[in-house]
């Protein structure tokens, strides 16, 4: 999945990405990169640079005698973590929440049940303490602290299943609970109920529970599209 780079083509990524996800370039609009090279005021280098990183996200396509063409959006790729940012970032910002959530609905909770049967001693052990350190930074509006552990949480399920496609989507999940923090698509404390969860989760995959592991997940995903259903309408 694509980073942008930091330096004068990454500073116009953050400016051109955004605007290609928000709709100001819609599908089919033509870029000229001498254009974009003046008003970002940066070498013709930079700027095939940062079409370069565009086109590595499926954004656009560059053609002789054409120009930089925005691609249409069922081919980009939405997985990529940027993209996800940007997308979080613009008006879309709602259906972009559900339809990650979505997929985490489909995909944590069989993830759960397979970290109850393959996960390592290690694994248990580290899930274990993202639980309880989720508990301890769930009160006092500690949300972005809270964060790491959340996102330290769903990364070991993911990578304790045993299966290489789901561990790959830990970057997509990280930005769909950052983006909700970031964003304000939280309440000012987490849940307690979903808090609650996590620590059970936890202790039914150290117990080798695949069943429960999987119920409890798919009721955390079920949670927090109810969020979204109060939050982000």
């Amino acid at each position: 999945m694509s980073t942008p780079g930091r330096g004068l083509h990454g500073h116009v990524l953050e400016s051109l990405g955004p605007a290609i996800t928000a709709g100001e370039y819609p599908p089919g609009s033509v870029l000229r990169t001498d254009e974009l090279a003046q008003r970002f005021e940066v070498s013709r280098s930079v700027m095939r640079e940062a079409v370069r990183v565009l086109e590595s996200m499926h954004l656009v396509e560059s053609r002789r005698r054409v120009g930089v063409t925005v691609r249409p959006t069922s081919e980009w790729n939405v997985y990529d973590p940027q993209v996800i940012r940007w997308r979080l970032a613009g008006a879309d910002r709602p259906r972009q929440l559900r339809s990650l959530t979505v997929l985490r609905s489909a995909v944590e909770p069989v993830a759960a049940g397979l970290a109850a049967q393959h996960a390592t001693a290690d694994q248990c052990a580290e899930l274990t303490q993202c639980a309880l350190n989720m508990v301890a930074t769930s009160r006092g509006n500690q949300l972005r602290a809270y964060l790491v552990h959340d996102i330290a949480f769903h990364r070991i399920i993911l990578n304790a299943s045993g299966n290489e496609m789901f561990a790959r989507l830990g970057d997509v999940v990280a930005e769909v609970l950052a983006g909700r923090t970031h964003h304000q698509v939280m309440f000012e404390d987490p849940d307690p109920d979903a808090v609650t969860l996590h620590v059970q989760v936890a202790e039914a995959v150290r117990g080798g529970d695949a069943s429960r592991a999987e119920e409890l997940t798919r009721e955390i995903t079920v949670g927090a599209l109810q969020e979204l259903d109060i939050l982000a309408p």
